[in-house]
């Protein structure tokens, strides 16, 4: 199936998602279901969807791969938006230490933490980084992503950066998986500027932020506003000059302390904030009214053993809520979006309903790409997927359990998770 068309008919629930911006407040609960629905993708986007009845009225089927989902629910195609997947080494040993309750400043001065990650990025070769990140890629699909952020910030060199950036471009050429690459050389102090986050900033704003331009590598520019890190004045210099190259904003913002930052990104225009565990009432309240997409990423709160970020009080405070993985070596070593679907249901107060609007149209919001994917309308991509159940209510209810069957990408099947029990 190469040409991109392809007809899906009889869906249980053809679940829309339908719209072209974020969905705030209770807008998010709203997921656009059609009963008995079909959906047809020509050349990779949608050209119709509603019931069978009216869709398929006078159509030639003879044109099209035709997917008959009858019993199962269709959706939209999960949107990543805050992933960390390409990167040299593990840390693995380090994680043990944590569940045996060795605190950060013990485990960085045994070498690890963020710094270990740094060397052994550095260390890599391109293929190394391309062949670990193609595969993680692949486990992301499985699990029913579509599109996904990729951010460097680990090499904290321009040398590096530039080399992971260089590593996400090529494999988004190359794998069904759409990457949006976002350029976090601020990611942490680096071993030469101990002591000098200032000066590191002066660097990347006169040194790599331009080479990333040239190169046109990256969509957005991020930053690590935390105490010990970034400060609040270094995170806004740095985010108003890649503003004025033409690079859109995101931020880790207000996860170890209530430092601002979603004050920051509220000020700076940031299409994105994310963690968030400790964004403060009136954070919250800039966010909703910059429009501000509000990030969460329950998986990192989880594996730290942190208190969640408040997605009841910032959705009823009208932020648009997006959930994503946060994969990464360290803090959060997962691409499961069942994890992320249950930690946002039962620990969070979030409805199935908002958890799925903030892993499609709202994930999509996250990327500035809501025009284009994250829901089910017509002239948007045909990222799909197709789950084992009849209703999306499987996506919480069978926790843990990764229930996506299908994935199509643009029109095309590109995954089948179905299983046959070899003879034996």
């Amino acid at each position: 199936m190469k040409s991109g068309n392809l007809i899906i008919i009889n869906a249980a629930q053809l679940v829309t998602c339908s719209g072209n911006t974020a969905k705030k407040g209770a807008a998010m609960k709203d997921l656009g279901i059609i009963e008995n629905g079909a959906l047809v993708i020509e050349d990779g986007i949608i050209t119709r969807a509603g019931s069978t009845e009216t869709v398929m009225a006078d159509i030639d089927k003879s044109h099209y791969e035709v997917v008959d989902a009858a019993g199962k629910a269709v959706l939209p195609g999960f949107v990543d938006s805050h992933t960390h997947f390409v990167f040299g080494g593990y840390r693995a040993e380090e994680f043990s230490w944590r569940l045996r309750g060795d605190d950060y400043m013990d485990i960085m001065n045994r070498g690890g933490g963020i710094l270990s990650t740094v060397r052994a990025t550095r260390e890599a070769t391109t293929e190394e980084l391309y062949n670990s990140g193609y595969q993680r890629l692949t486990a992301m699909l499985a699990n029913g992503v579509t599109t996904v952020e990729g951010k460097s910030g680990y090499g904290l060199d321009a040398a590096t950066e530039l080399k992971q950036l260089e590593v996400m471009q090529a494999i988004d050429q190359a794998h069904p998986v759409d990457v949006v690459p976002t350029y976090m050389g601020a990611h942490a102090v680096a071993p030469e500027y101990k002591d000098r986050g200032g000066d590191m900033i002066e660097a990347i704003i006169q040194q790599a932020l331009p080479l990333v331009k040239e190169g046109n590598l990256a969509v957005f520019c991020d930053i690590f506003t935390e105490k010990n890190v970034f400060s609040i004045e270094e995170s806004r210099r740095l985010l108003t000059a890649a503003g004025e190259m033409g690079f859109k904003l995101k931020m880790h913002a207000d996860e170890i302390i209530p430092l601002g930052g979603a004050e920051l990104a509220a000020e700076v225009g940031a299409v994105s904030a994310d963690h968030l565990l400790q964004a403060s009432d009136e954070g919250i309240r800039q966010m909703a009214s910059k429009d501000v997409v509000a990030t969460l990423l329950p998986g990192t709160a989880f594996s730290l053993r942190e208190k969640y970020a408040r997605a009841r009080d910032m959705i009823e405070a009208g932020c648009a809520v997006a959930l994503a993985s946060d994969f990464n070596p360290g803090s959060c070593h997962t691409e499961s979006i069942p994890l992320i679907i249950a930690l946002a249901t039962l620990y969070m107060g979030m409805t199935p309903e908002e958890t799925i609007t903030a892993l499609t149209i709202n994930g999509a919001a996250a990327l500035d790409m809501a025009d284009t994917i994250g829901s089910l309308d017509v002239g948007k991509k045909g990222d799909v997927i197709i789950l084992k159940d009849p209703s999306y209510h499987f996506l919480a209810y069978h926790i843990g359990v990764n229930v996506v069957e299908r994935v199509i990408k643009k029109g095309r099947l590109v995954m089948d998770n179905r299983h046959q029990l070899l003879n034996q």
